[in-house]
C-alpha cells in the first residue's frame, strides 16, 4: 500500500518553533511529529510513503532515511516548484501512486487521532467506491465544513456545506482519506483544492463515502491546538494504561497525564501535571510547577518557577520565579531572566527576555 502526506510550507502557524525546525520533525509528545504517522501508516502495512513539500527540507533527509531503514519502507519527497494545494501533489506524485493499483491514504501531516488506517481501508475496500474521507464529530460545526449524508444512507455522501448557519451535521472532514488511483484522473497539475474542487466532483458521481472516527482528534499545526493535542494524546494514554506515561503514584505527579523521557532530570518539591510532558536532557529545578505544558529538549526551569499552557523550545531557560502562562511559546535557546513574567509571549530564537511581558505579543 502507498501514503502521501501533505506537509505543505515553512510551519508558519507553528512559529516560533519551525524557525529552527521543519514543522514534521518537532516533536509532539516526544516523538516526531512526522515519526507518529510514518508508524502508522507502516503498522498497517503501507510500504511507500511520499512527503509533499513546498520547499527542500535537508534536515529532513537524514531523519527520513533513518525512519525508511526502521520500517522497511521507501519514502520520497516530492518538491512542488510552486504551491499546489491538497489536490496538485497528489497529481505531480503520480509516478509513485500509481506503481501498482492498489488504493493509497492521503493525510495532513498536522492530524494527531489514534488513525483507524487498517479499519479504513477495510472499509473502503468493502463499499467499492473511489473514495473514503475519515470524519469527526465536533461541538460547534458551524467553524468548519460540515459533510452531509445522502437520505437514508448510513456513509455515501451527499454534499459539503462550509461553516452551516443552521445545523445540518456535525461531521466535519478529518483531514485524512484513502482513494483509488481513478481518483487521479480528476486531477489536473495545478494548484488545485481536494476538498473545494475533487471530492464535490466525486460526490456529484455518488463515488465519495465518509468513515467514523473514534476517539480523539485534533490538527496541531499552532501553538494553542498543538498543547490541546497534546492533553488528548496523553489522556488518550492513560485510558490504555500506557508505559510511556509516569506513574502516577510519583511524589511530584500531580493530576496524571505526565510524560517525562528518562534522562530528564527532577528537582525535589515539584508539583508536575495535569498533561505536561517532558523531553529529553531537561532539567526542572526544586519547587517548580508546571502544568498543560511542553519542555522540548535540552531546555532548563529554575527553581520554583510556575509554568502553565506553555511551550518551552529546544535548548531555553526559564529562570527563578519566572511565571509563564496563557499560550507562551519559547523559540530555540530563549532565556527568561528570573523572576519575569510572560503571558502568551512568542519569543523569537536566541533572545534574552529581561523585562515582563504583559500581555500577548511577539517578541522579535
Amino acid at each position: 500500500m502507498k501514503a502521501l502526506i501533505l506537509v505543505g510550507g515553512f510551519g508558519t502557524r507553528l512559529r516560533p518553533l519551525t524557525l529552527t525546525m521543519p514543522k514534521p520533525l518537532v516533536e509532539f509528545c516526544n516523538k516526531r511529529m512526522i515519526l507518529h504517522q510514518i508508524e502508522a501508516l507502516a503498522d498497517a502495512g503501507v510500504t511507500d510513503i511520499v512527503l509533499a513539500v513546498n520547499y527542500r527540507p535537508e534536515i529532513m533527509e537524514k531523519y527520513l532515511a533513518e525512519y525508511e531503514k526502521q520500517f522497511g519502507i521507501n519514502i520520497t519527497i516530492s518538491i512542488e516548484s510552486e504551491p499546489l494545494g491538497t489536490a496538485g501533489p497528489l497529481k505531480l506524485a503520480e509516478h509513485v501512486l500509481r506503481k501498482d493499483d492498489s488504493p493509497f491514504f492521503v493525510l495532513n501531516s498536522d492530524i494527531t487521532c489514534e488513525y483507524p488506517f487498517k479499519e479504513l481501508a477495510a472499509f473502503h475496500k468493502s463499499h467499492g467506491d473511489e473514495g473514503t474521507i475519515v470524519v469527526t464529530k465536533v461541538e460547534e460545526p458551524s467553524k468548519y465544513g460540515v459533510v452531509v449524508h445522502k437520505p437514508g444512507h448510513p456513509s455515501k455522501i451527499d454534499r459539503f456545506v462550509e461553516k452551516p448557519v443552521e445545523f445540518v451535521g456535525n461531521r466535519i472532514n478529518a483531514g485524512i482519506y484513502i482513494l483509488n488511483t481513478s481518483v487521479l484522473d480528476r486531477i489536473e497539475l495545478r494548484p488545485t483544492s481536494i476538498e473545494q474542487e475533487t471530492f464535490p466532483a466525486m460526490v456529484r458521481d455518488g463515488q465519495l463515502h465518509s468513515f467514523d472516527l473514534e476517539g480523539y482528534w485534533m490538527d496541531v499545526g499552532q501553538p494553542k491546538d498543538f498543547l490541546t493535542g497534546t492533553c488528548l494524546y496523553l489522556t488518550s494514554l492513560a485510558k490504555k494504561g500506557s508505559p510511556l506515561l509516569t506513574p502516577p503514584t510519583e511524589p511530584f505527579v500531580y493530576g496524571g497525564n505526565v510524560m517525562i523521557d528518562p534522562s530528564a532530570k527532577i528537582g525535589k518539591n515539584c508539583k508536575i501535571g495535569p498533561n505536561v510532558v517532558i523531553g529529553p536532557d531537561v532539567v526542572v529545578g526544586d519547587g517548580v510547577r508546571l502544568q498543560r505544558c511542553v519542555l522540548l529538549a535540552g531546555s532548563k526551569v529554575k527553581d520554583h518557577a510556575w509554568v502553565k499552557s506553555t511551550i518551552v523550545g529546544w535548548n531555553s531557560t526559564v529562570g527563578r520565579w519566572a511565571r509563564l502562562e496563557n499560550v507562551t511559546v519559547l523559540g530555540d535557546d530563549v532565556t527568561i531572566a528570573d523572576e519575569v513574567y510572560v503571558n502568551g509571549g512568542s519569543i523569537l530564537p536566541h533572545k534574552t527576555i529581561k523585562q515582563n511581558v504583559d500581555s500577548p505579543a511577539i517578541i522579535m
